[in-house]
């Protein structure tokens, strides 16, 4: 298997391109996550899906290399976060929503191609949790 650490390119239309990249680790408190974090114009989103409990609903592949990158709600649903129409849904979703942080332009949506190191800088990473937004991407996914 190639290079998982390497940040890929989306195109969302031509003003928008983001840079991601998936990990997946377990945190300071044991839990194991699955993250998603995207880069444009010196901005960083996170969507991260942290490991439920037994009987949560919120299935992650908790370090193992079986079906790595792919979250579950135990009913189901299934979002491999290494693809990337996976990757756009999640994007369109936010963006949708409201949580994608913006550059002041009408859209929300923000302009550039994700090389831009010093706009935005200082702004922050965005941290966000991809669960509140698995029942639309994964419907979105699948229809």
């Amino acid at each position: 298997m190639g290079n998982d650490r390497r940040q890929r390119r989306l195109v969302v239309d031509e003003r928008t391109t983001w840079l991601w990249s998936h990990r997946q680790k377990r945190g300071r408190d044991g839990v194991w996550r699955d993250a998603l974090t995207l880069y444009r114009d010196g901005l960083r989103v996170r969507f991260v899906f942290r490991a439920g409990a037994p009987g949560s609903g919120r299935w992650t592949t908790e370090g193992g290399s079986w079906y790595e990158g792919c979250v579950g709600d135990g009913r189901g649903h299934l979002l491999n976060l290494r693809e990337p129409g996976v990757v756009r849904a999640l994007v369109e979703e936010a963006g949708r929503r409201g949580l994608l942080p913006g550059r002041g332009d009408e859209d929300g949506e923000g302009r550039g191609d994700g090389e831009g190191e010093g706009e935005g800088a200082g702004a922050g990473p965005v941290e966000l949790d991809g669960w509140d937004l698995f029942p639309a991407v994964a419907a979105a996914v699948d229809g």
